[in-house]
């Protein structure tokens, strides 16, 4: 990733108080948490020892728990 081109908005004090980034850093961060979130869901899975369910099955599984 690039770096951000991030721009501080401060109090009366000049405390850093929030950011404001350019929509497409926020896009590209947005993105790269949500690879990372599937990265660590996976690890997850790995880590338990579960049996694995075939995908479609679960699908079926969910879509019958929603009823």
């Amino acid at each position: 990733m690039s770096a951000l081109r991030e721009r501080f908005v401060t109090d009366d004090k000049g405390k850093r108080v929030s950011v404001i980034l350019d929509i497409e850093d926020y896009r590209r961060l947005l993105e790269a948490l949500e690879e990372l979130e599937s990265i660590r869901a996976y690890d997850r899975a790995k880590a338990s020892r579960d049996e694995a369910v075939p995908f479609e099955q679960a699908v079926e599984e969910i879509e019958r728990s929603r009823r």
